[in-house]
């Protein structure tokens, strides 16, 4: 059995943002990979995906992009080449091609075990990602036969994932989910010449850009990605919200669902259920739009306040207020006939999750919580001393999921790692 002080799960750029922090404090660490270095953005994206954050928001310690494209969105080969050449300039100590099938607790630390060997360690660190299998909802399987379905990423079980829209049979198409994977795939379903369903459930909506700015730039400057989770009232409200409503794209698009609407994507209410082969369809659409333009209200009411105290913002293109255009909601069929041949595939939409299987061995401790959620405070799991999770939403931050959440995010956690270290057994 290998020997080491602490066992990194995961390449990406949560894991090596947590390896740079553990090199710098004199850490001896090893970082496991079950296949390549950001293979996930290889392998898992659909083809035309870019990142929702303009490239210099894509920021890791002691590195930054590069490129000559600022202000532009990287595709998922370009995030992947990115998060590569951070592994090969940190020398992170990765093993690829090694995947964890297991964690078990000991009396002084941890046994990890691999599909290669074991390793002996007094502290885990679990960066497998926040978004890795696709959550879909039971009511998939009352789906009648014939359609065919889809997942954005990845794939679990027998749904494959979604690339391009030659996937997919000719027919229509029913997208579930209208956060930012949903929005734009329907937007390039539509495009090919499908028709597209979109069931509309809980959504932030946001503009592409504001005054001139792109909005994450808003979020970034005012500081509401610094955000922290121990300072917020609903912290478990602000962990399971929907993503942002938001397209990279050269043109810095606006992409909502009045874009979606006057491209002749049909809205519908959430998918409530599927009885006989009929979708049951929520009456919800007009009051969940309603929320979400107020809540878009509140946020740009919030940056112009900033910019008129701060003083230090240009206001060049859309006046104070003007993104904030109401959605128009159509009206809306409350059931849809999917045995009439008219949807032919179904892509669900309805989110990611993590992959912690192999944690399940320290259930019994309390690691995880009655939804199956692993229990934390700030990534530190207080149930398991010694183990800690890394790139989940707001883990410690309102940014902890981006890329440039994660190096805040490491330098906590490897503050307390080193912490737990030098406590006594």
């Amino acid at each position: 059995m290998l020997k080491v002080t602490t066992v990194v799960i995961g390449a990406g750029h949560s894991g090596l943002a947590v390896s740079r922090h553990l090199a710098e404090r004199g850490v001896d660490h090893v970082v496991l990979e079950r296949g390549e270095v950001a293979s996930s953005w290889r392998f898992q994206r659909w083809d035309s995906l870019r990142l929702l954050t303009p490239n210099w928001l894509s920021r890791l310690p002691g590195y930054a992009y590069r490129g000559d494209d600022p202000d532009g969105y990287m595709s998922a080969p370009q995030v992947a080449a990115f998060i590569e050449d951070y592994a090969k300039e940190t020398a992170a100590p990765v093993r690829a091609n090694t995947a964890v099938t297991a964690v078990r607790r000991v009396d002084d630390g941890y046994v990890v075990e691999t599909d290669q060997e074991a390793w002996r360690a007094r502290t885990v660190v679990v960066a497998a990602g926040g978004a890795t299998i696709p959550s879909v909802p039971d009511v998939r399987h009352g789906m009648p036969d014939g359609i065919e379905h889809r997942a954005p990423a990845g794939s679990t079980g027998d749904l494959p994932g979604y690339r391009n829209p030659a996937d997919l049979p000719d027919g229509g198409v029913l997208v579930v989910g209208p956060s930012a994977s949903g929005i734009q795939i329907a937007q390039e379903v539509q495009a090919s010449g499908r028709p597209v369903t979109l069931a509309v459930g809980e959504h932030v909506r946001m503009p592409r850009t504001y005054r001139g700015h792109d909005v994450l730039w808003w979020m970034d400057a005012t500081g509401l990605f610094d955000d922290r989770y121990d300072e917020i009232p609903d912290l478990l409200r602000a962990r399971v919200l929907p993503s942002m409503q938001l397209i990279g794209s050269p043109q810095r698009a606006t992409l909502d669902l009045n874009t979606l609407s006057g491209a002749g994507v049909r809205l519908v209410g959430r998918l409530a259920g599927v009885r006989d082969g009929v979708a049951q369809l929520s009456g919800s659409l007009p009051n969940v739009c309603t929320l979400a333009d107020l809540k878009l209200k509140r946020l740009l009411k919030g940056f112009d306040e900033w910019a008129a105290t701060a003083g230090a913002v240009a206001t060049a293109g859309l006046p104070a207020g003007e993104a904030a255009v109401p959605t128009v909601v159509p009206t809306a069929p409350q059931e849809l006939d999917l045995r009439s041949g008219e949807i032919r595939s179904v892509i669900w939409a309805t989110g990611l999750q993590p992959d912690f299987a192999f944690l399940s061995g320290l259930g019994d401790v309390g690691v995880f919580d009655r939804k199956g959620r692993v229990r934390h405070d700030g990534g530190v799991v207080t149930a398991s001393p010694g183990l800690y999770v890394i790139g989940l939403p707001f883990l410690r931050r309102r940014k902890s999921s981006l890329i440039d959440g994660a190096g805040p995010d490491a330098a906590d956690i490897a503050a307390h790692l080193v912490g737990h270290l030098a406590a006594p057994a």
